[in-house]
């Protein structure tokens, strides 16, 4: 049994992965500062081999136990959460990424940043693969969401190389899955939001944009993969299918069954008009590639997530 501790462990992403680390035999420390996470995320969890630490990561924070892993996802992460917050989003990017891994090199544990495709920018490149160095401005608004996982990148290496910590970066591409907010920006929640309320789906710009969504059981499944892995260099989480976002919004439609139109919004500034992943490396190295089918994953999100919240009924 490894004690692995989860900085944002009350987030979307966070909280499936203290499900499936609990699920393998692992003790879990959860670590999260509720400013977008929530403890509806983790309220199921009974498990003796779980606690909850309310901490706010910007400061320096102990942890009086043994701790083997460290799966560092603190961060804001959608567009309305890093818009509202971008002080606080370069903080956690630095900051919390400073003292998390000091933990992971007192506690000689292995650090697992959980970083973002956004660190490509709208790039030249397609699919992105992860010798890229992207196209990213750094004033721009969404600047300070791909600077702090850049920088966290760059300070997760520094630590690697000067002070021996054993690292690995994962990349994770867009993802989706129960416990996303339904207000919270991204495009899967907004729509099926929308779309199950019979309103009109917004799809911004021409729609012609693409992404590639990945269920959140494969990337938990990848992450988990990553930190048992000896890999010290990035490695790209998500699923290569790609679709436009017209594309996601009819699919979601068809999975609904809803009578919603689709109606266009001005583009926001700086939004790729590509994101595809390549995963040859997840696949050669961790020997991981995602399972679920984008029809099958709205369709599991929509039963595990229950109709109530994603129309954002309950909150």
């Amino acid at each position: 049994m490894a004690t692995c501790l989860v900085t944002g462990g009350a987030g979307f992403l966070g909280s499936h992965l203290c499900d499936e680390l609990l699920a393998r035999g692992h003790r879990v420390i959860c670590v999260d500062n509720l400013e977008t996470g929530s403890l509806a995320n983790i309220e199921h969890i009974r498990a003796p081999d779980f606690r909850f630490e309310h901490v706010d990561i910007i400061a320096p924070y102990f942890i009086d136990e043994p701790v083997d892993i460290v799966y560092h996802l603190a961060s804001p992460a959608s567009p309305i959460d890093y818009l509202r917050l971008p002080l606080h989003t370069l903080k956690v990017g630095s900051h919390g990424t400073h003292h998390s891994l000091g933990l992971a090199k007192h506690h000689r544990a292995r650090f697992v940043l959980a970083s973002t495709s956004e660190v490509y920018g709208d790039p030249q490149v397609h699919p992105q693969s992860e010798d890229y160095w992207g196209h990213v401005n750094p004033i721009g608004p969404r600047g300070v969401y791909d600077e702090a996982k850049r920088y966290a990148e760059a300070l997760t290496m520094a630590y690697h190389r000067q002070q021996g910590v054993d690292t690995a970066i994962v990349r994770i591409f867009n993802s989706y899955g129960a416990r996303m907010r339904a207000h919270d920006g991204r495009a899967i929640p907004t729509f099926l939001r929308q779309a199950l309320s019979d309103r009109p789906i917004t799809v911004f710009g021409d729609g012609r944009q693409t992404r590639s969504f990945c269920y959140v059981d494969d990337l938990i499944g990848g992450i988990v993969a990553l930190a048992e892995s000896g890999l010290h260099d990035p490695v790209n989480i998500g699923n290569p299918d790609e679709f436009t976002l017209l594309e996601l919004a009819e699919a979601v439609i068809e999975v609904t069954g809803s009578r919603s139109e689709v109606v266009y919004e001005a583009l926001p500034t700086d939004d790729p008009k590509v994101r595809q992943p390549d995963i040859t490396r997840a696949r050669e190295l961790l020997r991981w590639e995602p399972k679920v089918v984008l029809r099958e994953g709205l369709e599991r999100t929509i039963a595990q997530a229950g109709v109530d919240v994603l129309v954002g009924a309950s909150g």
